[in-house]
């Protein structure tokens, strides 16, 4: 069972920055000057994206964000046909973002726990983490793409699957999340609610979100994973990323 928020915690954000553009239209032909086909665009929705979208499940659960990024952010842009809801191509427009500086946020240990949503853009380095973990006196929580995780030993790390396949090293407290698998922490597997998936796109940021917020409530690992596997599995149901609330998270218990 989920645990109701006692208070409003105050969360530091460190990621790379990203917006999620979604263009719907329809498919009814293939077109005459190549065998592709032809995409009628109807309207379009954005929403942030990599650790904005972080910032957008850390607050839908309550919590007060101070995110640090560059401000230089990428697009991924996803054609999608209205009808079947399927993906037909996504177009990336990444951008050389500029690293943050080691030793450039004030007062760390104001904030409740320290997030690190590292999609490998360029904004977070290793220096930059191994700083957060010696400087932060609770618990820092990072995602990322990095493979060298011995180097962030001090930390609780989440990665996903493909990412643990990659790894140069470990750290002690890794979590490895496997879709409707569940997530694997150290010697235990926690199962995923069974729902049926309309979109993955924002399943680890919502997981790394309620992952954070559970474990300020009860410090307790364990559940903490149980209960971010309950909030993915609200966001898989929704096409596009999605923030659920803490309501809709307690009706997959």
């Amino acid at each position: 069972m989920a645990t109701q928020q006692q208070k409003k915690f105050n969360i530091l954000l460190v990621g790379d920055n990203c917006i999620d553009c979604y263009q719907y239209g329809t498919i009814d032909r293939i077109s005459p000057e190549a065998p592709v086909p032809v995409f009628k665009f109807s309207h379009q929705e954005t929403k942030p994206g990599m650790a904005g979208n972080v910032k957008a499940n850390l607050e839908a659960l309550g919590c007060n964000v101070k995110f640090f990024t560059d401000e230089l952010c990428s697009t991924k842009t996803r054609l999608i046909d209205s009808r079947s809801k399927q993906h037909i191509v996504r177009i990336d427009t990444d951008v050389a973002a500029l690293p943050l500086e080691v030793g450039c946020i004030d007062h760390i240990n104001e904030y409740d726990a320290v997030v690190v949503s590292d999609y490998n853009k360029g904004v977070v380095s290793y220096e930059l983490i191994e700083w957060l973990i010696k400087q932060f006196t609770g618990t820092v929580f990072v995602d990322t793409k990095k493979t060298d995780l011995v180097r962030l030993e001090g930390a609780v790390v989440k990665i996903n699957l493909l990412e643990y396949s990659l790894l140069k090293s470990e750290c002690s407290d890794l979590i490895v999340t496997s879709g409707k698998d569940g997530a694997r922490y150290k010697e235990q597997t926690c199962k995923s609610p069974s729902v049926e998936v309309a979109d993955v796109c924002g399943a680890g940021d919502t997981f790394l979100s309620a992952l954070v917020t559970e474990f300020l409530n009860t410090r307790n690992m364990t559940n903490s994973i149980a209960f971010a596997n309950r909030a993915a599995a609200v966001t898989v149901q929704h096409m596009g990323v999605y923030a659920p609330t803490l309501e809709e998270i307690q009706c997959q218990d």
